[in-house]
């Protein structure tokens, strides 16, 4: 590829965000590219369309990008130095000024992403197995069912509720509770999960099947929850024109309540740490060839967690990137003072 045609992509792939209208030679060369011809770049752009970079929604109009411009034009903003805007400040200044625990500040700094993006801003703490539990209650709820909430060190609380098939009172779900904790607190359920049993049930003969239940509910839960999540932003992509489509708004809505595909997605993110970005069908999930994500792994509060962006193709992927490493590096800076 030349430089001459990476330019040509890169106005087209600009020109659409900005716009979202098709772009024509005459658009480029008045507003991008001086110096060539209108007829020059009209040939480039249509051998560009043979090679799979654009296409015309009809015979007359100008050229629209396909993922592989996008992908072009995002490597190229990914690797250049951007300036952080007076916005992304002014996020910055918000985020170091919060004094919340970890879930009102993802909870709040979702809506600040999505806000200043137009896309759905998701928020993932992950890995229940690995954090550090603070405490473990476990409370009677009516006959048999029982609710377990699980407080991870930061102040992150996690709740499941199962049914024991046994009766037991409520004083030695108390002492269970009592028992977990102490043994647990300080330590992730990885560490503690092999040796928890013997301990816990000591001296409670009388109980020790529905003991080991309510531990067996609770490892079942603690190692298949892989991740907390939090999003906003619905509400606001219902006014960007691309989910007019419902297909489009269905699809991103059922990334959202499935979890288990984002969750994929977001463990991949964790495995690189590094900022992904994927374009149309690299999302390998059913109803998202058209939409695009952006997640980078951040550490609020100290915690190990991922932040994303959901958003049509035809996303602002500088502004999107931009707001997402202004605020992992303001978790980065708050962790540091």
């Amino acid at each position: 590829m030349t430089e001459r045609q990476l330019s040509i992509i890169l106005a087209v792939v600009y020109d659409y965000i900005m716009t979202g209208e098709a772009a024509g030679s005459r658009t480029i060369v008045r507003k991008y590219i001086r110096g060539l011809s209108p007829a020059t770049v009209r040939n480039e752009m249509a051998d560009l369309e043979e090679l799979g970079y654009f296409y015309q929604p009809h015979t007359s109009s100008g050229r629209l990008p396909t993922a592989r411009a996008y992908r072009l034009y995002v490597e190229s903003v990914t690797a250049r130095a951007r300036s952080r805007s007076q916005e992304q400040e002014d996020l910055r200044k918000e985020i170091l000024g919060s004094k919340s625990g970890i879930e009102d500040l993802l909870n709040h700094v979702t809506r600040l992403m999505a806000r200043l993006t137009n896309c759905v801003a998701v928020a993932a703490v992950p890995a229940l197995y690995d954090a550090e539990i603070q405490h473990i209650d476990l409370m009677l709820i009516g006959g048999r069912s029982v609710l377990a909430l699980i407080v991870l060190k930061g102040g992150l609380v996690h709740h499941s509720q199962f049914t024991l098939p046994y009766d037991v009172e409520p004083s030695m779900l108390e002492e269970l509770s009592r028992r977990i904790s102490t043994f647990a607190c300080g330590h992730s359920w990885n560490d503690v999960r092999g040796t928890l049993y013997s301990y816990v049930a000591e001296g409670l003969n009388d109980a020790q099947e529905a003991c080991r239940e309510a531990i067996n509910e609770l490892d079942k839960f603690l190692t298949e929850k892989n991740y907390k999540f939090f999003s906003s932003g619905a509400l606001h992509i219902l006014e960007v024109p691309h989910f007019q489509t419902l297909s489009r708004l269905q699809a991103v809505l059922s990334l959202l309540e499935q979890e288990k595909p984002l969750a994929s997605m977001i463990d991949k993110c964790r495995q690189s740490q590094k900022i992904r970005i994927a374009i149309g069908a690299e999302n390998q999930t059913e109803g998202m060839e058209d939409n695009s994500m952006i997640l980078i792994p951040a550490r609020p509060r100290q915690q190990k967690a991922v932040l994303g962006l959901i958003g049509p193709m035809r996303m602002d992927y500088e502004k999107a990137i931009n707001v997402l490493e202004t605020v992992a590096e303001t978790f980065e800076a708050e962790a540091g003072r």
